[in-house]
């Protein structure tokens, strides 16, 4: 007698492209039941569609591609809050480990909610023209933040193509405008505070490494900002410069571990490998020229600061969106590293230098009772559906228990 087998679990998904970044998107109704909810369930159905964890750090029987910026997920419903079309949860998943991490937002993949959130039927058709740009707002479940996306409409249908290009993606596409309102993250017990400490630059000791300054803020996604030239950096290097250098890696996860506890976002450096997605760590430079990895030469005066950050414990290829908010928010408040980074004054955008090339972002800061605010950031993004259908899962290998010390938030 034959041995049977279960059938694969077939559910609606896009694959799609937003930013520097891909991801597989899905409706909330389109879940399985026990995935609607946050909990073991829902990660357990998620790393397996993504193909974690694999120690073999490929990914190869999942949909992510082995990188920080490829082994993403998204979950997209009705906004049921007033003034919002669409509400956007993001979940980061582990490569080489049992754990999604819900504790932050995806910049990047914010670009390809509003388009998808209007091809999906999310958005109510009365506000969406048949021709110029529709206005949707975005409630990010994450961060508990709204997005304002201004996406390109053409002929009743949303607008892909077009001649915008972005430093990290080869072809062109059409722009997405996307607005951060209000940016700086409320972790639990800091009162939303944009500097944690209260500090625009902190000493930041770290055992083995030495006391570091750093500007520890909490904008778009909480971020570590260092000084190049402090830990024998320039700003211009390359994804391989940093990745195939593990005692590199371990030196900015040590800095970061530690960053992170005088934030107050973990209690223990223990739980630093349970919390990957956040916060970012990024070192910055004065303005040099370099070489991006499309070969193409970044001269000085193109960029008023040069940054390179790190996602998932690794250099990521261009610049992370949400790392630009934090970017864009950190230089336009004189004192920080990054605005000193960039010649210090007061400024309403920077222009930066990542290993892919460059990258305009705003931001308009001003002081509310006696601390700085950011009240929006501005950047541009581009997105567009790579497939859609259907993702299939192995039932018998989604039944286990997953490291769900990092539940999601709710999204209904």
């Amino acid at each position: 007698m034959g041995t049977s087998f279960a059938q694969q679990l077939r559910i609606p998904a896009t694959y799609m492209r937003g930013g520097t970044s891909k991801g597989v998107f899905f409706c909330l109704s389109d879940l399985p039941p026990s995935a609607r909810e946050p909990g073991p369930a829902r990660d357990a159905l998620l790393l397996r569609i993504i193909g974690s964890p694999d120690p073999y750090a490929k990914q190869i029987d999942g949909m992510g591609a082995g990188t920080s910026s490829t082994s993403k997920t998204v979950i997209l419903s009705e906004s049921s809050r007033p003034d919002h079309d669409v509400d956007y949860l993001f979940g980061q998943v582990s490569i080489d480990s049992a754990s999604v991490d819900w504790s932050g937002n995806c910049g990047n993949l914010s670009a390809a909610v509003g388009p998808l959130a209007i091809r999906r039927g999310l958005v109510d058709p009365g506000r969406v023209p048949r021709d110029g740009l529709a206005t949707i707002r975005i409630w990010q479940a994450n961060i508990k933040k709204t997005i304002v996306a201004q996406v390109p409409m053409a002929n009743g249908e949303v607008q892909e193509s077009g001649d915008f290009e972005l430093d990290g993606v080869t072809f062109p596409a059409a722009q997405v405008h996307l607005e951060f309102i209000d940016p700086a993250a409320q972790e639990e017990g800091q009162e939303g505070s944009m500097f944690p400490t209260g500090n625009l630059i902190d000493d930041l000791e770290v055992p083995g490494i030495g006391t570091l300054r750093a500007t520890l803020i909490n904008a778009g996604i909480p971020t570590i900002f260092i000084d190049a030239s402090a830990i024998g950096h320039t700003g211009c290097e390359s994804q391989d410069d940093i990745n195939n250098h593990p005692q590199k890696l371990a030196l900015f996860e040590a800095i970061r571990a530690h960053g992170a506890i005088r934030m107050g976002l973990i209690e223990s450096l223990e739980q630093a490998q349970a919390r990957q997605h956040t916060p970012k760590i990024a070192f910055v430079a004065r303005p040099a020229a370099y070489t991006a990895s499309s070969g193409k030469t970044v001269q000085a005066c193109d960029v008023d600061l040069l940054v390179r950050a790190l996602s998932m414990g690794k250099l990521h290829h261009a610049m992370m969106g949400t790392a630009a908010v934090a970017i864009g928010a950190a230089a336009s408040i004189p004192g920080t590293l990054v605005n000193q980074a960039a010649g210090g004054g007061a400024r309403q955008a920077v222009r930066l230098g990542h290993p892919s090339g460059t990258l305009r972002v705003g931001a308009t800061a001003e002081i509310k009772n006696g601390e700085w605010t950011i009240t929006k950031a501005i950047m541009s993004r581009s997105a567009r559906v790579l497939m859609e259908g259907w993702v299939c899962v192995p039932v018998e290998q989604i039944t286990g228990q997953v490291d769900h010390r990092m539940s999601s938030p709710a999204i209904r």
